[in-house]
């Protein structure tokens, strides 16, 4: 009887634990928001106040100097930082929680994943963007340091080593980690995270391909039991964009149809077959539930999606005015 007692209390506090962990990463998404709008406007005053860029003569549009780029790259990165901190300072959770090893296949998984969402759903976001032309949007576009020669080292550092590490620290580390432990089911939590991941970069030209990718990247965490594989497909994913870019990959580059249609194909098998892998045949994490302590988690996540969200919002507004 008293052993019955013990352990349904080592239970209680293990509930009671992940129910805090889990109100503390909805802060700590919060936290990202709000630091990334506070220190831009910051740094958007002390910049525009000393500094005069200048314009394209033909576009009118402003020409920002790499310094500028990179601190506008990193600034985001240093949030993240902080809001992982802060998440880890005040539950007294090791960070080793979200650095476990893992089998060195989700590795593999994780990488056909990303690479296969690669083409066709960028096709999907691409059409997604061209739709929104159609009825009066005019896309910002990315606006990305210099990337000739020696300089894509650099870009690559700032561009995808730190926001792979960070990102999947706050989200699949400390997000969907704890959804899942705290009981909520396979499904809504790969999904919110990808959700909430989405709409943290308040980009409505990058919403569709994003949301996909926060989707399978929470996937393979949940399964795993790991960020390092989804730092890695993570990585991947935009080191490539930016060798693309520096190379000309898809603006100067002529393909075939054939081509496109194989690449398109080829990626698609990847993409299905890894997914069939994780929903067929690997069995761990599959647990069905609801949110639990869902209340808990939105109140004090709700901050960061409001904001998140009217910034999604306001940069759909701008792309229909300009």
């Amino acid at each position: 009887m008293k052993k019955q007692e013990e352990l349904k209390s080592a239970e209680e506090v293990e509930q009671e634990f992940r129910k805090k962990c889990l109100g503390e990463a909805g802060i700590g998404y919060s936290a990202g928001a709000a630091l990334i709008i506070l220190i831009s406007v910051l740094f958007s005053l002390i910049v525009g106040a000393s500094t005069k860029f200048p314009t394209n003569i033909v576009t009118g549009e402003i020409i920002y100097p790499d310094w500028y780029l990179y601190f506008s790259y990193l600034l985001p990165q240093f949030c993240l930082f902080g809001a992982a901190l802060m998440y880890f300072l005040r539950t007294k959770e090791p960070v080793r929680t979200v650095t476990k090893s893992c089998k060195w296949y989700y590795f593999l998984i994780a990488i056909a994943l990303q690479m296969g969402l690669m083409f066709p759903v960028s096709e999907l976001n691409d059409l997604f963007v061209e739709g929104l032309s159609k009825i009066g949007y005019h896309g910002s576009g990315v606006n990305v340091p210099s990337l000739d020669g020696w300089n894509l080292l650099p870009a690559i550092l700032v561009i995808a080593v730190l926001p792979a590490i960070l990102e999947e620290t706050l989200f699949r580390g400390i997000l969907s980690r704890n959804m899942h432990a705290s009981g909520w089911g396979l499904v809504p939590t790969i999904f919110v995270t990808g959700a909430l991941f989405s709409i943290y970069h308040g980009n409505p030209e990058q919403t569709l391909y994003q949301f996909a990718s926060g989707v399978c990247l929470s996937f393979v965490a949940v399964k795993s039991g790991s960020i390092f594989p989804t730092v890695v497909a993570h990585f991947l994913n935009n080191a490539l964009i930016l060798i693309f870019e520096a190379t000309g990959f898809g603006a100067s580059w002529t393909m075939s149809l054939g081509v496109f249609i194989a690449l398109i194909v080829l990626s698609s098998l990847l993409f299905l077959g890894a997914l069939a892998f994780l929903i067929f045949f690997d069995r761990k994490g599959n647990q069905k539930g609801k949110v639990v302590n869902g209340k808990r988690f939105f109140f004090c996540a709700a901050a960061g999606i409001g904001i998140c969200a009217i910034e999604w919002v306001v940069q759909l507004i701008t792309g229909f005015l300009s």
